[in-house]
């Protein structure tokens, strides 16, 4: 996933409400890092604590001034063509933003725990977006769901609400703008991406279930105005094959068509897949080739809108980049790709998602010809990310989740008009209690990269699943695998004051991250230290409600800061980043004083 390591503090002590850079395989063409998860688990505790004081509010950087907002939106879209029509006929471009968090731990959108939501909405307005592109996780719309990492003191609106509530909220704040939003389904879990739309604990029933529930939700407001079915369907993802357990392009059909029973109204948003019928591989959810001899075709005619997604080389160097003629040669690869279908008036084509650090020359070739060809071809797009902890890409703001990164909305510029212009920097020091970004490490090779020349196998389908000769009618296999190992975790570990719970959440052949959760027995502690050995270990990159040391092939941790008391009935959850010899302790010997 992300392409580099850098967390935001080498500091051994991070503030509360940790959310680190987000963790997305997703970007990486033919390989998955193995172990990584979508973002560590936030600590509620330090949050609630940080709304008590009111304190954050009076640390937040000075916002941009967001324009006069747009009138709410009162017409639906539908296509014709290649172009995306209001009802009456106008057209209209989806100029669009991601923000992701909803598909995490947190089930809320990331940057909450340091400016308000109205802050965000008003910047992503002021910068010239029109839509945000929201991710969500099924997980995060179980009964019981609940949200983390919000600074109520910000926020204060949010508290108490669901994760369905918080995106009624976004939605709402989102009207007030004129702006839409397109719901994005990211994943089935929080933990990471799946290949297929269906895993074995998110069946394609509840995936269309939850569909349909949503376009009931947001039945008479035109604000949502679409929905992307399943985030980057790439692996044994197909389009059109005989396989019916992983044809994608069949199951896009069964969940539009059922959310057409509900609201026929709504974009349906097809994402294409990685590896393409002619044998050739690109970006997860970036191949759209097949659709030409085998399109969408709903119940409902004009609501279909082709996704794809497409990254820079520092994401993955895929072979265009190192042309002879790069990068005079990107038009073709997406001309072949996706751009086939808006220029020869097919259907609209949205980029759901591009995004780059804009660090190294290729990078910057890249989006200057990326921006040109969307500008040139009217396509739709949407911009990855808002949220400066996407460890792959940044943000459109800095780590303080205010200040504008200039350089890439001056790129943007040709596509976002003049919303893009230079902004009003923050005029106070952002809070010391940001959470880290932490994003993983640079030293782990792809390691399920296919052979570019060789199409992928389709003979042998999962062997969990039913025969491909007997096609299911409208239910697909229930029984895959899941596609992630969950993290590891070891049984409490009591001293009789406190008790101390491991959980290794990803390690790579650097290093790894594991968070501990520290619970008082019976009174109050008011210092604790966990210890464990590491022989491995050679230093802390960073950690957060602990200060933690290597010695003596062990690891100490001594809790600090939000986390250095503990109230009976509580608990906090802490963690830390190891740079070590890629031995990741699973099940270590814990010793707590």
């Amino acid at each position: 996933m992300p392409a580099s390591f850098t967390p935001a503090s080498t500091s051994t002590s991070a503030a509360a409400g940790i959310t680190p850079a987000r963790i997305r395989p997703g970007r990486r063409a033919h390989r998955r890092l193995a172990g990584l998860v979508a973002s560590l688990t936030a600590v509620v505790m330090a949050i609630v604590a940080t709304a008590g004081t009111g304190s954050a509010s009076a640390q937040t950087g000075a916002v941009q001034a967001a324009p006069a907002p747009a009138a709410p939106a009162t017409e639906w879209l539908k296509t014709s063509g290649s172009t995306i029509t209001t009802t009456s006929g106008q057209p209209f471009q989806i100029k669009a933003v991601n923000w992701f968090g909803l598909e995490t731990s947190n089930c809320s959108p990331h940057g909450l725990w340091t400016i308000s939501m109205k802050q965000a909405m008003d910047q992503m307005a002021a910068f010239g977006f029109n839509t945000i592109r929201l991710p969500f996780a099924n997980q995060c719309l179980d009964a019981g769901a609940t949200t983390n990492s919000i600074n109520f003191a910000q926020n204060p609106t949010l508290q108490g609400k669901t994760p369905l509530q918080v995106m009624d909220t976004v939605i709402a704040e989102a009207k007030t703008r004129g702006m839409r939003v397109i719901l994005d389904r990211h994943r089935p879990d929080f933990n990471s991406q799946s290949e297929l739309w269906y895993t074995s604990a998110y069946s394609e029933q509840r995936w269309i279930a939850d569909w349909k529930m949503l376009a009931q939700r947001y039945l008479n407001d035109p604000t949502v105005i679409g929905a992307d079915l399943h985030n980057e369907p790439h692996g044994r993802a197909c389009w059109g094959c005989a396989d019916t357990t992983r044809n994608w392009a069949a199951a896009a059909t069964r969940a539009g068509n059922a959310i057409q029973t509900v609201n026929p109204k709504w974009l349906i948003i097809v994402e294409g897949v990685e590896a393409q019928g002619n044998g050739s591989y690109t970006w997860w959810g970036g191949g759209l080739s097949d659709a030409r001899a085998t399109p969408i075709t709903l119940t409902v005619p004009n609501q279909i809108v082709y996704s794809a997604h497409d990254y820079p080389a520092s994401i993955y160097a895929q072979s265009w980049f190192g042309a002879a003629n790069y990068p005079a040669n990107l038009p073709g690869v997406w001309d072949r790709n996706w751009g086939y279908l808006q220029k020869e008036n097919i259907a609209p084509v949205l980029l759901g998602e591009f995004g780059t650090k804009l660090q190294t020359d290729s990078d910057r070739k890249w989006l200057a010809e990326i921006v040109k060809y969307l500008k040139a071809g009217g396509f739709s797009f949407a911009f990855w990310s808002f949220n400066p902890n996407s460890g792959d890409t940044g943000g459109l703001v800095g780590d303080d989740w205010v200040t504008p990164q200039q350089a890439k909305l001056d790129a943007l510029a040709p596509l976002l008009g003049a919303g893009s212009v230079p902004t009003t920097p923050p005029t106070t020091t952002p809070p010391t209690t940001t959470p880290p970004t932490t994003t993983p490490p640079t030293t782990t090779p792809p390691t399920t990269t296919p052979p570019t020349t060789t199409p992928p196998t389709t003979t042998t389908p999962p062997t969990t699943t039913p025969p491909t000769t007997t096609p299911p009618t409208t239910t697909p296999p229930t029984t895959t695998p899941p596609t992630t190992t969950p993290p590891t975790t070891t049984p409490p570990v009591n001293t009789g004051a406190v008790s101390a719970t491991w959980i290794l959440q990803s390690a790579w052949n650097a290093g790894y991250v594991a968070n501990f959760v520290v619970k008082p027995t019976s009174a109050k502690v008011t210092g604790w230290t966990v210890s464990w050995a590491d022989p491995g270990a050679i230093s802390i990159v960073n950690a957060w409600g602990m200060n933690c040391k290597v010695g003596g092939g062990r690891i100490t941790c001594t809790g600090a800061d939000w986390a250095a008391v503990v109230n009976p009935g509580s608990s906090v959850q802490v963690g830390l980043q190891v740079n070590g010899n890629g031995t990741a302790p699973s099940t270590p010997v814990i010793t707590i004083g």
